[in-house]
């Protein structure tokens, strides 16, 4: 083994995580060698500006600008991490077509282009790794597809975006706002200038989808299915679940529900006394639950140069070592076994959070109840606080009203929403959470 001849890369964006691999790939290159039986070698490293200060120092004649180089003999993988669906497709397609391996770290190009690309390195006798389009430094994809191969994953329940956890864990435990908060994550690096696809719920849904095309054979696109982020929430609302004995975090689940897929991602209360309740600052929890082993948790940081550029590394060692290709094809990710179908949004039964900015004045408790009750919803319990809150010109002042419900649907819900937005007792900002364990 210690003659075969180094894995050679050509590297794809020398950015953030690009130059985190780039450092890894470098200054740890014996041990790199040890585990992976030869030398992991780069070979180019294409920019799209090579007079631009970067944080790592290559060796002379790596970089350059030409995606020509991807086709190059010499080359063995091509590691796609410029981000972006475009271009970053076309690299993806122009490296499997050269008969290269891939290793990509972008979920988004996973989610919207994920079964031609995956089609086409079966078609090629190539392989595409994706361990770091997940949960950034946490082995989840290796863990659902090799560790827990001899189960049926019956559920999948993870916070996968460490930019809107760390947000949600300043919030609260640093009485901080939400803008505020966005601030520092994004002086932190872990939430780009404009952090939408993270605070939005675009991030979490996307890796969602990639999880449970792996686990469930089920390919969802985000329409499929409820998907709401953490820009709508306040400090107020953090503190409120607090009070009733939850956090709040962005969960992403997908779970078997009588022969149908359950998937959504959506703020939700948790209670304390739950693992994933205690994940704080920018680190990732997966729970998946196979049918013979029950509940496993897999955390660690999923943002941050680092923890992304180790997840991009271990593919590489996979390559280098053969694992990735003897277990690639095995993979269900071309649609052969029958996929299991979404649950309808409507048919999702959960407990719910309902928050409401109510009129003080007599009958508005009773409106509310009334509207939920003619939905079939039941109220568990509700609090509401002596301060009150100015109302602009209204003669009226509102104070905030909380609502905890039974279980129902989301249809109920949905129904109760139409009739709750023309409800004269109450402002147009009601906030609707679900509830989870």
């Amino acid at each position: 083994m210690a003659n075969q001849q180094p894995l050679r890369v050509a590297l794809v964006g020398l950015g953030t995580v690009g130059s985190g691999v780039a450092k890894i790939l470098l200054e740890n290159s014996e041990h790199i060698k040890q585990r992976a039986g030869r030398e992991i070698e780069i070979v180019s490293a294409i920019v799209r500006d090579p007079t631009k200060t970067r944080n790592v120092k290559l060796p002379e004649g790596i970089l350059a600008t030409s995606f020509d180089l991807i086709e190059a003999p010499e080359v063995d993988v091509v590691c796609e991490l410029i981000g972006g669906t475009t271009t970053a497709g076309d690299i993806v397609r122009q490296g499997l077509t050269a008969n290269k391996h891939v290793v990509t770290a972008n979920k988004a190009l996973l989610c919207e282009q994920g079964d031609e690309l995956f089609q086409l390195a079966q078609q090629n006798g190539k392989t595409i790794c994706f361990e770091a389009a997940v949960a950034g430094g946490v082995p989840v994809i290796d863990g659902v597809a090799q560790s827990l191969a001899a189960n049926k994953i019956q559920s999948i329940k993870a916070i996968l975006n460490g930019t809107s956890n760390y947000i949600l864990t300043e919030m609260l435990d640093h009485n901080t706002s939400y803008e505020d908060a966005v601030s520092k994550a994004q002086d932190k690096g872990y939430a780009e200038a404009d952090p939408k696809m993270d605070v939005d719920g675009t991030d979490a849904a996307q890796k969602l989808t990639i999880l449970a095309q792996l686990a469930f054979g089920t390919k969802a696109s985000l329409s499929d299915f409820p998907r709401q982020g953490i820009d709508e929430l306040n400090l107020a609302d953090l503190k409120y679940a607090d009070e009733l004995g939850y956090r709040v975090k962005l969960l992403a689940i997908a779970r078997r529900n009588n022969g149908f897929l359950e998937l959504h991602t959506q703020p939700t209360l948790i209670r304390k006394n739950l693992p994933m309740a205690a994940v704080y600052d920018a680190y990732n929890m997966i729970e998946v639950e196979g049918d013979a082993v029950g509940k496993t948790w897999f955390a660690g940081m999923g943002a941050g140069q680092m923890p992304t550029a180790s997840a991009v590394v271990s593919d590489l060692i996979d390559l280098a070592v053969g694992r990735a290709q003897q277990t690639f094809p095995l993979l269900d990710l071309w649609g052969q076994s029958e996929p299991l179908p979404i649950l309808p949004a409507e048919k999702i039964e959960r407990k719910y959070y309902l928050r409401f900015h109510a009129f003080d004045q007599p009958g508005t408790i009773s409106s509310i109840a009334t509207i939920l009750g003619n939905h079939g919803i039941s109220i568990a319990s509700c609090i509401q606080h002596d301060f009150e809150i100015q109302s602009g010109g209204s003669a009226a002042s509102v104070v905030p009203f909380v609502v905890m419900t039974h279980a129902t649907t989301e249809g109920q819900m949905r129904a109760a929403d139409e009739e709750l937005a023309n409800c004269n007792a109450i402002q147009p900002d009601y906030l609707r959470l679900p509830i989870q364990g």
